[in-house]
């Protein structure tokens, strides 16, 4: 058996499989964020650890002999989180997250630096690992004197795992630290923010060890010793694990809390430019390309919040056919957003509104604008040099079939869906468990679903689509200039 480990924003989640990529079963944890300040995003660790702890004690109770037969643990986690330790391993303050913008001056300081965007291929975002310390310094000079170790969210839960300190490729690309092409740190780009590599994890491919399980921890579950923990993988890349995207012209499209378009790559191709990331892979010697809106369901959620009713039931009202966009457009950059602006203080807006704008036209509105927001970033990856056929859809957001006919008609590209299944970044952590444990082909363990369904554009609607999206286009310079 081998078990996945996913440190999602709002919980975590445990996955077992067996030698022939069966799930055995899952069980989650939840998690809260906080707020304290506008713009602020920030979690405890010791609460990644309690609900990793139970959702690990879930399966326990639901699969104890399958439990005891894992050999092997991938790690998935939400990037670019910075969680500070001193010499004691003792955490220094709440870990800052990813949708975090507070450091957004000092990021657009260090994307200044021409030799970030040269040795990393990406813009300094606010929500990086490196303006986060940035920050830090000039703000809790008291905390940055006391940094011993800087972990990404799941490398903190490989600690407490494994005693070990460190990470791997496709995680610490997000870091603003990580010379991508060459796959290593740059003590250049630590200098610049008066940090050095001692202070960094140790590296490894996302499939290879990365520390043996603890004996405590293994007794307290029921495993037996030697129980290898893998690199693992950021939670985008393990989701591309999970769903075979790992070969040149796959991709998928995720609706998850922030919306994401990825295309593997065989080769490095940044493009910081056209604000796509270009990262490392969790797979030996790959790349990948991905942009990225920080609110996709986040924007129905926050809908569902107002408006009183579930996103379920918002959706429901509009019914089973995809409808041509109305007057009203509404921008999701409910915290800023990334691909293709990097502002990190541009706020969300509804534009045409009118008396007869109901409950429903703003919903159908906010499920627009964020296919059109994914629409941005395919426009972005088409800038750096990739070219798609079709995309897969992943994540919750995905559950809506009126969503999926949207961004298919937004993106005029036929939408997969996957066979019944869960092929997410747990799933992808436990592929890249079994690949250490066994030193199995990466390539061979991660393989693509069966496709149940294909959604197709609506033909007679890409037209009336493509006038809503440059609309669209036209609204953010127009609200830039009005933001306070």
């Amino acid at each position: 058996m081998y078990l996945g480990l996913d440190l999602g924003t709002s919980g975590v989640k445990a996955m077992l499989i067996d030698d022939d990529q069966r799930i055995i079963g899952s069980a989650s944890a939840g998690l809260d964020v906080s707020r304290p300040h506008p713009g602020w995003s920030e979690q405890d660790p010791a609460d990644w650890i309690r609900a990793a702890d139970e959702a690990i004690g879930g399966l326990k109770a639901a699969h104890p002999r399958a439990l005891a037969a894992v050999r092997g643990i991938g790690l998935s986690g939400q990037m670019h989180g910075a969680t500070l330790l001193d010499r004691h391993d003792a955490v220094l303050r709440p870990c800052i997250l990813w949708n975090d913008t507070r450091s957004h001056r000092e990021a657009a300081a260090l994307d200044r630096d021409p030799q970030f965007r040269a040795l990393t291929g990406n813009i300094v975002f606010p929500g990086f690992t490196a303006p986060k310390l940035a920050w830090v310094r000039e703000n809790e000079p008291e905390i940055f004197a006391q940094v011993r170790w800087v972990l990404l969210p799941k490398d903190y839960l490989r600690l407490w795992l494994t005693g070990e300190h460190m990470s791997e490729m496709s995680d610490s690309a997000g870091t603003s630290w990580l010379d991508t092409g060459k796959r290593g740190w740059s003590e250049s780009l630590l200098a610049a923010t008066h940090l050095e590599e001692r202070q960094m994890p140790s590296l490894v491919e996302g499939t290879e060890g990365a520390g043996t399980l603890r004996s405590d921890l293994a007794s307290r579950w029921g495993m037996g010793e030697n129980v290898v923990v893998a690199g693992g993988a950021g939670d985008n890349a393990a989701s591309a694990c999970g769903m075979g995207t790992v070969s040149e012209g796959n991709a998928f499209v995720s609706l998850g809390t922030s919306g994401v378009l990825f295309a593997a790559n065989s080769r490095y191709l940044p493009n910081p430019e056209s604000a796509v990331h270009a990262f490392c892979h969790a797979l030996p010697n790959t790349w990948h390309q991905m942009g990225v809106i920080l609110s996709a369901t986040d924007a129905l959620n926050w809908h569902s919040g107002v408006t009183g009713r579930s996103a379920a039931d918002l959706t429901g009202e509009l019914g089973g056919k995809l409808k041509a966009p109305g007057s009203v457009t509404f921008l999701p950059y409910l915290s800023g957003e990334r691909t293709p602006h990097n502002d990190a203080a541009i706020r969300g807006a509804f534009a045409g509104l009118g008396h007869e704008s109901s409950r429903a036209v703003l919903t159908q509105a906010v499920l627009e604008g964020v296919s059109f927001a994914i629409r941005d970033s395919l426009e972005a990856l088409r800038a750096a040099g990739t070219t798609l056929a079709r995309v897969t859809a992943i994540g919750g957001g995905s559950r809506s079939r009126y969503w999926l006919q949207s961004v298919a008609t937004a993106l005029d590209l036929p939408v997969d869906l996957p066979a019944d299944g869960d092929f997410g970044a747990a799933f992808g952590a436990a592929r890249l468990g079994l690949i250490a444990a066994t030193d199995a082909d990466p390539f061979a363990v991660c393989t693509a679903p069966e496709t149940a369904e294909t959604i197709a554009p609506d033909a007679s609607l890409v037209a009336a689509y493509e006038d809503a999206y440059q609309r669209y286009r036209r609204l953010y310079p127009a609200i830039k200039g009005a933001m306070p």
